[in-house]
């Protein structure tokens, strides 16, 4: 990409200024060399939350890729004349992860949602994806760090179920806070290449929820539509407009992370 700089940080959260295209380059080039890679995909809640919560906010920066996610980062990167150039939504991206995943020969375990999510978004990718290897798949309903159960037996044995799998890609989606601590947490016990915090894709890929139409994707309006199909959203959505006022008032919001060679 020819840009002139590789990051920002918005609210003290570090987000990479990148394409689908070079997230895939890098996560690609982390497979081919196993080189475990946290990653995260912040929308603007979770870049809220990590500034009212350093140790949350120490967390997604030790991540080694955070993609922007939410539509919002856009906007206030560009109120404040440091642009973010590209959108990298978390289930694009994962859906083109299991693309490589296919292609590389690459196996990946299903970790989060309801009894039985992770199992039919397994099958459903299947049909689209035959030769994927699905190494295994897992709820999300099991005592864990995620519910204030850290360190339980179900837990390891869950750690140890995915490591036996030999899966090298870990989608975990137990909503946001909850799986990027749960995967900062325990990496170092982790075998998998690819750690991917990536919320409800699995519910996506299982096809409980619907994903926007093209139209709001590309106009940026998916809070929108979901707000419209869930109005109890509301709450969580107000963050929105005082995210983008923060941008307007809040000196140094966005800051340049580092620079192209």
């Amino acid at each position: 990409m020819n840009k002139a700089y590789q990051a920002v940080r918005i609210l003290g959260t570090r987000v990479q200024n990148t394409s689908e295209e070079e997230t895939l380059n890098v996560l690609e080039t982390a497979l081919v060399e196993s080189r475990q890679m946290a990653v995260f995909t912040p929308n603007t809640e979770m870049i809220m939350a990590a500034w009212k919560d350093e140790a949350f906010r120490e967390i997604l920066n030790r991540a080694e890729w955070v993609i922007p996610d939410g539509i919002g980062l856009l906007h206030a990167a560009r109120i404040q004349k440091k642009p973010i150039e590209n959108r990298v939504t978390g289930f694009d991206t994962s859906v083109s992860l299991l693309q490589m995943a296919e292609r590389l020969n690459k196996s990946v375990f299903f970790l989060g949602g309801a009894v039985g999510v992770a199992e039919m978004a397994a099958e459903e990718i299947k049909k689209t994806l035959p030769n994927l290897k699905i190494a295994g798949t897992h709820h999300g309903y099991f005592p864990g760090l995620h519910i204030g159960k850290g360190g339980s037996s179900e837990e390891k044995l869950v750690i140890e179920s995915i490591n036996a799998s030999g899966a090298e890609i870990l989608f975990v989606g137990f909503g946001m806070k909850k799986q990027e601590i749960w995967i900062d947490t325990y990496r170092d016990q982790l075998k998998p290449t690819i750690l991917i915090g990536n919320g409800g894709t699995l519910d996506g890929l299982a096809g409980l929820v619907q994903r926007a139409p093209e139209i709001y994707q590309r106009l940026g309006l998916e809070w929108l539509y979901r707000l419209a199909k869930q109005p109890s959203r509301i709450g969580r959505q107000l963050v929105l407009p005082h995210f983008l006022w923060l941008a307007l008032v809040k000196r140094g919001m966005v800051e340049i992370e580092e620079k192209t060679n």
